[in-house]
């Protein structure tokens, strides 16, 4: 298949999808399933194409493409795969392994012992493990992190090492000695001293400046309002981060955080700006409608993600703010992962924690190195708190362990081992839990449930390429960083892997692992589950060029599971909309809202910011 005119590139084996990586000296090897790639016989693994991630710097089209974007190194315009993972390749699925009689999934704790720095997965913008594919036994016996358990998918892995100018470099996180401890003080300026570098975007305002309900046919949903992104160094620069309150909607990008009107996209209140780009925001608000965001100390090569700002999405003020300290040695906070659960604020470095109250931003625990061979290199919060340490890395029993945490105090409710080799790169959902690991040794992939106590309740032994969005772990692991993906109570919403026509979304009951029911998109696009609401499984069909997009619901129980159409998306706004490359995407009361999450810094063209539908 040729490639689309002024598209993101065809990506190489390995490539992965981050916002901040483009695919300059990736290599291009082959697809699978193409002559000169051959599918593999039966139970043998095969090597994936790349991931669909968020881009760096995705050129708009130009031109109508021949078919939908194909998905390029560094590019996600199309759905990605679980965690930093290629598109899932084809895999001749095989009989699974019979369940021995094991004390849980996991194997024995680790004795105690000396403990070396532990790079971080992805560090230096290195292509990722990918393990896609259908479930099956590998040549050799069970290759999953549950001792006893069914083996699960295979796909294929890649080492962690850049490609540039057709050189090879390894790639390790550096460390920081900084003896300062975090501090949060407050702040006399509601909306900050720093100016904003640029106007806030889509211009004066207005809800349509592009005319996109122009020739809006009978039954289409409309524009609510569409803003341009402000400008960004050509480098590019990440927009992370979308938060709708019940009038607000708040965008991050680059150095600054806008908030327009949910219904007009009139502002709500003066941008906020910053005097280094913005790093890492909190996913989640907390109840009362209050985010965190952290930015740079400075502009250098050894600058810190270690500044702290709350912002009150509904006024734009600006509440307390600090500065969080490196840890021990290697343990630095070049960049950092932040969430909310409840009233806490937690804030990883490389290999340590710190939480904070996300109120007052008064510190309340740390969360350090246990055992003495294991560091907590990775958090996941929202509906509960999660931790992901890295233990024994130069040992002989190099492996993962997974723990939740009393969001309040930092007391551990539960540990669970995984197996060596085994790897906890994503997390699917935090209640129910649904975690998602890989074994780049074993070229293997695995879904796993647990129950509320963390005992082991099931894996996933379905036969489906996953289309979830993910993108890129660069300096951590980036555990929640997925899209596309939704679970309730008993189910797992998982779409399958499809780039220029529709897909599925498969039910999966959490039970036993096994498949409930699937459903095929209405249209001849992709289809991504958003979230679970009313009994009913909320979903976003994708635009192409010429056709928008469309928002439908579900209904996850009963017999019938035919999309009932929500909003249809306006054709005059699809080129807009499908221009999207690196997105985020919400539901919430009745309007659907799509934003960039990464700026290409290209001067010739309008960049997107932020995009609404409704009624």
């Amino acid at each position: 298949m040729s490639q689309p005119p002024n598209q993101p590139p065809q990506g190489g084996f390995g490539a992965p999808q981050d916002p901040r990586q483009g695919g300059f000296g990736a290599p291009q090897p082959p697809q699978p399933g193409t002559p000169q790639s051959p599918p593999p016989p039966q139970g043998t693994p095969q090597a994936p194409p790349p991931p669909q991630g968020p881009p760096q710097t995705p050129p708009p089209p130009q031109t109508p493409p021949s078919g939908a974007p194909q998905p390029g190194y560094g590019y996600p315009q199309q759905p990605g795969q679980p965690g930093p993972y290629g598109q899932p390749g084809p895999y001749a699925a095989g009989p699974y392994a019979q369940p021995q009689q094991q004390p849980g999934p996991y194997g024995q704790p680790q004795q105690p012992g000396p403990y070396g720095q532990q790079p971080a997965p992805g560090y230096g913008y290195p292509p990722q493990p990918q393990f896609p594919g259908a479930p099956g036994i590998p040549p050799g016996g069970s290759r999953n992190p549950f001792k006893g358990k069914p083996a699960l998918v295979i796909g294929a892995a890649v080492a962690a090492l850049v490609v540039i100018g057709g050189t090879v470099f390894a790639v390790t996180r550096g460390g920081d000695d900084d003896p300062k401890k975090p501090v949060a003080q407050g702040t006399d300026d509601p909306k900050g001293s720093e100016p904003p570098s640029t106007p806030a975007g889509g211009g004066d305002g207005g809800a349509d400046p592009e005319n996109l309900n122009g020739g809006r046919q009978p039954g289409e949903a409309k524009v609510l309002w569409y803003k341009q992104a402000p400008d960004a160094p050509k480098s590019g620069a990440d927009a992370p981060g979308m938060w709708i309150t019940d009038k607000t909607a708040v965008k991050a990008a680059y150095k600054q955080v806008f908030a327009y009107n949910v219904t007009d996209g009139e502002a709500t209140w003066e941008p906020i700006g910053f005097p280094e780009k913005i790093c890492a925001v909190t996913p989640q608000k907390s109840s009362d409608d209050k985010v965190v965001v952290a930015y740079m100390n400075g502009s250098s090569s050894r600058a810190k993600c270690n500044q702290l700002q709350q912002i009150d999405l509904n006024t734009g003020d600006k509440g307390w703010k600090g500065t969080v300290a490196n840890g021990e040695l290697f343990d630095s906070t070049l960049d950092v992962e932040l969430s909310i659960t409840g009233r806490t604020l937690m804030v990883g470095r490389s290999q340590s924690g710190t939480a904070f109250d996300v109120n007052t931003g008064e510190k309340l625990w740390d969360k350090k190195r246990f055992g003495d061979k294991c560091f907590p290199d990775a958090f996941a919060g929202g509906a509960k708190l999660i931790a992901v340490a890295s233990c024994d890395a130069t040992g002989t029993n190099e492996h993962d362990e997974i723990q939740e945490l009393d969001p309040a105090t930092g007391k551990v409710k539960w540990t669970q081992k995984m197996d060596k080799g085994w790897k906890i790169s994503r997390v699917f959902s935090l209640d129910p839990l649904v975690v998602y690991s890989t074994n780049e040794d074993k070229k293997a992939w695995n879904i796993s449930t647990f129950t509320s106590g963390g005992k082991f309740r099931s894996q996933v032994g379905v036969d489906l390429d996953i289309g979830v969005e993910c993108g890129w772990a660069i300096l951590q692991r980036d555990l929640g960083g997925c899209s596309g993906v939704a679970a309730d109570a008993d189910t797992l919403y998982v779409p399958t892997k499809e780039l220029t026509s529709a897909n599925e979304i498969v039910a999966i009951n959490l039970a036993n692992g096994k498949e409930k029911w699937r459903v095929k998109s209405p249209a001849d696009n992709p289809m991504l589950p958003i979230k679970v609401e009313d009994g009913k499984l909320i979903a976003y069909v994708k635009a192409s060029y010429d056709t928008g997009g469309q928002v439908v619901s579900i209904p996850v129980t009963g017999s019938g599971h035919r999309p009932a159409k929500l909003l249809q998306n306006p054709a005059g706004a699809a080129a807009i909309e499908n221009g999207f490359f690196s997105r985020a995407f919400d539901w919430v009361d009745g309007r659907f809202f799509l934003s960039s999450t990464r700026l290409s810094g290209n001067d010739a063209a309008k960049e997107k910011l932020m995009l609404a539908f409704g009624k």
